[in-house]
């Protein structure tokens, strides 16, 4: 045996060991801080360690506990960013994937793996009524979207063999309220950040498809060559969804490509398809299972109306890597329709979660959500101290304390945002921010199954509950 083969009585033991603090780690969860008591200097000094030369054998796990105890909590009064609550069943299907160790690249790569994917792509598409669709898994949202931008990009302005050099410029299109995941995917693509054409939105920051239609219109007439729209279906501060039908009507007289960045939101269309009409005449779609489908980091999702398009931007295949049969099945290859060639085996935890719970279970998970968001948004109404900055949509609330009725905006901005550090810090529920109309606000997004009515409602008392001291520490 050499010096890295283990014997399977000793992987055995080690993983029993790991489960066992894994086990301790989900039974003591809801006690946890949701952000741990700690500090940079700390971290590095429990982390940043010199490589060993000489292998430490058990002892390596050792340091397991204080990984745990210096990582984030997400318990059910986690509400930071928009990052799902880690379904356990989907992490043992993350462990399986690892022994297995398989490249989900093509079917002769990996026959079970490729077929789990396809299947799981199907199952998404079809849960949020996209019957019909292709796609890929991916890391993320900014994967899916620099994908389906590429897509958009070569299927009406080609550039793989010749690049953009000396073309007419090409001009994207996307609200004031797009994610960061879209310019940086247009400047990737060549097309610059300058040819990104930012929508006005309405007040519950929608986008406005008159002034598309304006845009759109404007930019032709000045000899610039509109190729894209992008609409959100959830955007990241406010999860507002763009009015998804109108903008393809508009994308579709103009000849546009449509993409909708649903990374976010679109997985709400399990529980509430009415808020997404329209969503199934998108050329493309992202979305993210390690959002709202609860699923561990990393699960993103590229789905996609017609494969063809797919394969005229994304295939470009080493003779080694060809193909030996045309059967659909036998013949298919992830790489084909992906910028990936090496790929992990994402679909399992989804698989073997969806199968052991059902998609009824996700189904109430998300309808809770969105209940308690109209819950959360009721209660900072209730109060005279607070203000809801941006109407509830989705599952994303945001808000701020008011200090006093006469504080000037630069106050409420600066209490606020201390307001925000001394609540994480404290640890009793996770809030991140945003900014609308130059407001800082609070911020809650409730994508966890394990959120309940009290964790809900400790957001309002703790705020409240910091308030005054933050207020008194400032002097205002």
């Amino acid at each position: 045996m050499n010096a890295l083969e283990l014997s399977t009585e000793d992987f055995h033991r080690l993983a029993t060991s790991i489960v066992e603090l894994c086990a301790g780690y989900l039974r003591t969860l809801d006690e946890r801080s949701t952000f741990p008591q700690t500090t940079g200097e700390e971290s590095k000094r429990l982390f940043d360690l010199d490589l060993p030369e000489r292998g430490m054998g058990d002892e390596a796990l050792a340091a397991l506990t204080d990984v745990f105890a210096k990582s984030r909590a997400q318990n059910g009064r986690f509400f930071g960013y928009v990052q799902g609550s880690g379904e356990p069943i989907a992490a043992l299907g993350d462990l399986l994937g690892s022994i297995l160790n398989q490249n989900i690249t093509a079917w002769r790569s990996s026959p079970a793996g490729v077929t789990i994917e396809r299947t799981v792509v199907r199952w998404l598409s079809e849960a949020i009524g996209c019957y019909g669709f292709a796609g890929t898994l991916t890391s993320g949202g900014s994967a899916a979207n620099l994908m389906g931008l590429a897509m958009a990009r070569e299927t009406k302005t080609p550039a793989n063999e010749q690049g953009l050099y000396d073309r007419k410029a090409s001009v994207i299109y996307a609200s004031e309220q797009v994610h960061m995941a879209v310019p940086k995917a247009v400047a990737m693509l060549g097309i610059g950040r300058d040819n990104l054409h930012y929508v006005p939105c309405d007040d519950s920051y929608r986008m406005i498809p008159s002034l598309l239609e304006r845009a759109i219109s404007q930019d032709e007439a000045q000899g610039r060559q509109p190729i894209a729209v992008v609409a959100s279906a959830g955007t990241v501060n406010t999860g507002s969804i763009d009015p998804l039908r109108e903008i393809a009507t508009i994308a579709r007289s103009h000849d546009l490509w449509m993409h909708v960045d649903g990374a976010y939101g679109a997985l709400a269309a399990i529980a509430a398809p009415e808020k997404f009409d329209g969503l199934a005449l998108a050329d493309s779609l992202s979305l993210d299972p390690h959002k709202w489908l609860y699923q561990p980091l990393d699960c993103g999702c590229l789905l996609y109306k017609d494969s063809n398009a797919a394969q005229h931007t994304l295939t470009y295949t080493g003779n080694y890597a060809k193909q030996l049969t045309s059967d659909p099945v036998e013949g298919f290859a992830f790489f084909e329709e992906s910028i990936e060639l090496s790929r992990r085996f994402r679909a399992l935890k989804i698989w073997l979660s969806l199968r052991y719970h059902g998609l009824h279970a996700f189904r109430a998970a998300i309808r809770q959500n969105l209940d308690h968001a109209q819950r959360l948004a009721a209660a900072i109404e209730g109060s005279a101290l607070l203000e809801l900055l941006a109407p509830v949509d989705l599952s994303a609330v945001c808000f701020r304390h008011l200090v006093n009725q006469e504080a000037s905006e630069e106050t409420r901005n600066r209490f606020n945002l201390a307001l925000l550090k001394r609540i994480v810090a404290r640890g009793r529920v996770y809030l991140s921010n945003a900014e609308l109309k130059g407001k800082f606000c609070l911020r809650a997004c409730i994508v966890n199954h394990l959120t309940k009515d009290s964790d809900i409602d400790a957001v309002v008392r703790e705020v409240l509950e910091v308030a005054p001291d933050v207020i008194s520490k400032l002097a205002i």
